[in-house]
């Protein structure tokens, strides 16, 4: 659960223990969906008047292809958090852009869209299936991680000149 009663806030601080699961409806069009729910941590308290503070850790993994060979990689994402939400109306909160803003008077607070934000900021936009991939061969497509292809070896020309400036023996 990720959905907070902001009255019960006011009395103490909540332990936040919860997922976001890969198909809610908070996850637009084009972000590095996580390959299974993301498991939310930590605490939620208030920090003034009308603003409250979420600390905590998100920690997920992402599925996507090899950016080289396409192969398909995982990789685990966790990250610390620190979320501030603060009401709308509150003369500073609408100049914060690390502030997630939420209506006056709202009787519940939603952590999803701060930890969405989050995941996308932690999340790797590309993903090696191995540090020294060699992806594929940019004619024939063969996967040169394991082995030469058949392809004529032939180097861009517009290289000759730096090859003819070296000195000799290197």
């Amino acid at each position: 659960m990720l959905s907070f009663d902001i009255g019960s806030l006011q009395a103490h601080a909540a332990p936040v223990d919860g997922e976001l699961g890969p198909d809610d409806e908070i996850w637009q069009e084009g972000d590095p969906r996580p390959a299974g729910p993301i498991h939310v941590v930590g605490r939620l308290s208030t920090a003034g008047a009308g603003r409250y503070y979420f600390s905590g850790r998100i920690e997920g993994a992402v599925d996507s292809e090899c950016r080289r060979c396409l192969a398909d990689v995982s990789e685990r994402v966790a990250v610390d958090s620190h979320l501030i939400f603060a009401e709308s109306d509150l003369e500073d909160a609408d100049d914060a852009s690390d502030v997630f803003l939420i209506e006056r008077g709202a009787r519940s607070l939603d952590l999803r869209q701060g930890v969405r934000e989050e995941w996308l900021l932690a999340a790797p936009a590309f993903l090696l299936c191995r540090e020294d991939c060699l992806g594929l061969c940019p004619k024939c497509g063969a996967d040169l991680n394991e082995g030469p292809c058949d392809c004529p070896q032939t180097t861009d020309a517009r290289w000759e000149a730096l090859k003819q400036a070296r000195p000799a023996g290197d």
